[in-house]
């Protein structure tokens, strides 16, 4: 085998590790925080009656959030450098730490503010701020916040190291950040929302309207925190989201390195349509294991 292949398949391997923890943490962090779609039923629960413990931050959705953190950790890390020079290991690493850590600070900070002040504009519908839910979520969510971070900042980095990329580095940083957003909007919400929030419905039955905010606010032993909620998704959510990402970043770029040329888009095809035929199985498995779509009647 080509050396110089075998240089870029390890580089690879570190890129896919990296995408698979920051996939885990990303939509952890999220569950923490509970951002994104299955936030607007935590927002709207106070307002139909239902008073919880949730953590309520949604900054905003995680594919416009999730770019802008990595932009940031680049750019500090790019500053970093620029001081203390890339030329060894180590101060490349504490620069990507660096990176990261600022993140997380400015992820505090607008968890923190968005908290508060949407409890706050809760308050005529008789729902209270809990400092004990500010305290012990909003660390949780910034140490997620930045193991995902510094994983985008380091695949990043990796992905440029080899010449995988003709992007700068901020730039290549969005855009991972983008597509980690998004990875973890459309697979862990699914499972956060129905299997978590609305995990008192039956299968496939859907959230009638008048449903709105009515989210399970009992946990196994007292009053749910979103903390319950990123310890069950720990066991699928969060680890589902870190391997679609994880295939996403890996699957890309293995086809540019072993199939290369215009081949590698022939290959691309291929990876799509073996994926389509994939969860198109899957799909019809679990309908006919437990059942097809329930109609609002049969769902009450």
């Amino acid at each position: 085998m080509d050396p110089q292949m075998m240089v870029e398949l390890g580089a690879l391997t570190l890129v896919g590790g990296a995408a698979l923890i920051a996939g885990v943490a990303e939509d952890l962090e999220s569950d923490v925080g509970s951002q994104s779609n299955p936030n607007s039923q935590v927002q709207l629960a106070p307002q139909m009656g239902y008073l919880h413990r949730l953590y309520n931050k949604a900054i905003s959705g995680e594919p416009a959030s999730y770019p802008f953190y990595a932009a940031i950790g680049a750019a500090t890390a790019l500053s970093v450098l620029s001081v203390t020079g890339n030329n060894s290991l180590i101060g490349v690493f504490f620069a990507l730490v660096a990176g990261a850590f600022v993140t997380a600070l400015i992820h505090g900070v607008y968890a923190t503010t968005s908290y508060m002040g949407r409890l706050a504009s809760q308050s005529r519908f008789g729902q209270p701020i809990y400092m004990d839910v500010l305290r012990t979520h909003t660390p949780v969510l910034m140490a997620h916040g930045f193991v995902a971070n510094f994983s985008v900042l380091l695949l990043t980095w990796v992905l440029i190291a080899q010449h995988l990329s003709p992007f700068p580095f901020v730039v290549l940083a969005f855009i991972w950040g983008i597509a980690l957003g998004g990875v973890g909007s459309a697979v862990g919400d699914v499972h956060l929302g129905t299997d978590r929030y609305y995990q008192d419905r039956p299968y496939g039955s859907g959230v009638n309207a008048a449903h709105s905010g009515s989210v399970v606010r009992k946990a196994e032993s007292g009053l749910r925190n979103s903390i319950d909620c990123a310890w069950f998704c720990s066991k699928f959510g969060g680890p589902l989201t870190g391997l679609g990402f994880g295939l996403v970043v890996y699957l890309h770029f293995w086809k540019e390195v072993v199939v290369k040329d215009w081949w590698s888009a022939v290959a691309g095809i291929i990876i799509v349509m073996i994926f389509v035929i994939m969860n198109t199985y899957l799909e019809r498995y679990s309908r006919q294991r437990y059942g097809t779509y329930k109609e609002e009647t049969e769902a009450e």
